[in-house]
């Protein structure tokens, strides 16, 4: 199973965050950034926090200038709120920003004089708490499970080297046992999966390796990930929930599963930015890379390459189009979201080419309120006879910011249908797979913000008839997640 998303503290301020969305309008409105050289501000390219924050502490000048001048009633107050929540959400790396501007020309005059080439080092990390129960399940499983603490605790260094590349070095440990509630002597799916849940027993694991850097004036960035690769290390998912710690709790619930094919450990990829309102990613990554055997570049193993238009027709509305071709030597598709039939593309169990089509939207019907969703289509077809088998997904949600007037809370709501066959053919026993009914995914849960590092997030999930079974008994899962970023 692949690892959990990276943490998020030290990641990429993604187009689909509200901050950046945020910033963007800022932009617009008031032309608080001058931007890239070509003297645009490209609000679809991911940065760092400390990017964001070197952005957000010029805009922050300029709008202080325009309140201060004879325009300065131009500035609503609606943006002054959003202004103050931006300063909130990001004061830890806008106080490191303004200490460094303030300590800039000693600094700039003692690296000129001395000609050093430095780089630059942060360290940050996640422990996640976890206390989670599960019930119902027998069958497909056991039946309840006991509550379980959990945990999982993540380091990270992210290092430049000329202020515009990124080496990322992510070391991380967790106690799960195995596959949690979805072991066969619990509830036996791979829906009651959490989204948090890493199985290292507290031994240290390097989780993920990686570097990018950008290219022909900035409009590309290239990404080499040898260690931790998904599809999603290079094309955004484009989901608001995609974080173990502050997101989904479920597995299922924080990204399409088209993401999730092969899992994959190493990987390359490009995003390329073809004007402010479209972005180009492609990626490819394999498993078992460092094994001659199988081999990183269309080997034996399994691969994939994945292409993805992101558009952003309106400031309120983010869309993705994906397309996935893959190479499975057994047929399974190994994203550990939905029934165990549509998982191994009904146990086709020969070597097989894979076809996924995904579709996903973001829209922010208001500062406070965002829909979104996702749905895919994967097709398995056996490379050496007319085998195939056909799996569908999809979900809908809608997230409320700030609840009760609590800022930084975060309520969300989601209903979807698991990975399941709705079609096969032409291999032995297509006939008899046992997918006589549909699961559905209902899940909420509600982040109460303690503070800029403390978090707890209080979520259930039920899943009807896994498997897509009628006679399993359908399975909630419950948990208590306190999240500390530092």
């Amino acid at each position: 199973m692949s690892q959990v998303n990276s943490v998020s503290q030290l990641s990429d301020v993604q187009p689909t965050d509200w901050a950046f969305q945020a910033l963007q309008s800022l932009v617009e409105r008031y032309g608080v950034i001058a931007g890239y050289n070509d003297g645009t501000f490209r609000g679809n390219r991911p940065m760092t926090r400390y990017e964001f924050a070197a952005g957000l502490n010029a805009a922050l000048d300029k709008v202080n200038e325009l309140i201060n001048s004879e325009i300065g009633n131009r500035v609503t107050k609606e943006d002054l709120e959003t202004i103050s929540k931006l300063q909130t959400d990001f004061a830890t790396e806008l106080a490191s920003v303004r200490s460094r501007i303030d300590n800039l020309e000693v600094r700039t005059a003692t690296l000129e004089a001395q000609r050093i080439t430095s780089s630059t080092t942060i360290l940050g990390g996640e422990a996640i708490f976890a206390l989670s129960t599960a019930s119902g399940g027998d069958p497909p499983g056991k039946g309840d499970a006991n509550v379980v603490l959990n945990q999982l605790v993540r380091l990270q260094t992210t290092s430049t080297f000329s202020g515009k590349d990124r080496l990322r070095l992510e070391l991380n440990a967790g106690n799960f046992n195995g596959f949690g509630f979805g072991d066969p002597n619990v509830l036996n799916t791979n829906t009651a999966l959490l989204s948090f849940q890493a199985d290292t027993g507290n031994g240290i694991k390097l989780a993920t390796l990686d570097y990018r850097f950008p290219a022909f004036n900035d409009k590309v960035v290239f990404t080499i990930r040898p260690v931790g690769f998904s599809l999603s290390s290079v094309l955004t998912a484009n989901s608001p929930y995609f974080d173990a710690g502050r997101g989904a709790i479920s597995r299922f619930g924080e990204a399409s599963p088209v993401f999730k094919i092969g899992d994959l450990d190493a990987g390359v990829g490009f995003d390329w930015l073809l004007s402010p309102r479209a972005r180009l990613q492609v990626a490819y990554g394999a498993s078992n890379a460092n094994n001659p055997d199988r081999g990183f570049v269309f080997g034996k193993g399994a691969h994939n390459v994945a292409a993805q238009l992101l558009l952003l027709p309106g400031n309120s509305v983010l869309t993705g189009l994906t397309f996935v071709y893959g190479y499975s030597p057994d047929g399974r598709l190994n994203t550990f979201t939905g029934s165990a039939i549509a998982d191994a593309s009904g146990f086709i169990n020969q070597p097989s080419n894979i076809y996924a089509l995904n579709g996903t939207l973001q829209w922010r019907l208001s500062p406070k309120l965002t829909f979104s969703t996702w749905g895919g289509v994967v097709g398995t077809y056996a490379s050496q006879t007319n085998a195939f088998a056909v799996s569908t997904n999809y979900l809908f949600s809608l997230g409320f910011s700030d609840p009760f007037g609590r800022e930084g809370d975060l309520f969300a709501l989601m209903f979807g249908q698991p990975p399941k066959l709705i079609k096969v053919g032409d291999f032995s026993g297509s006939s008899g797979l046992g997918e006589n009914a549909t699961s559905y995914h209902f899940e909420a849960f509600y982040r109460f913000t303690v503070n800029d590092n403390i978090s707890i997030t209080p979520g259930i999930f039920m899943v009807t008839n896994p498997g897509n079974i009628a006679d399993n008994n359908n399975i909630y899962v419950g948990t208590i997640r306190t999240t500390f970023r530092f």
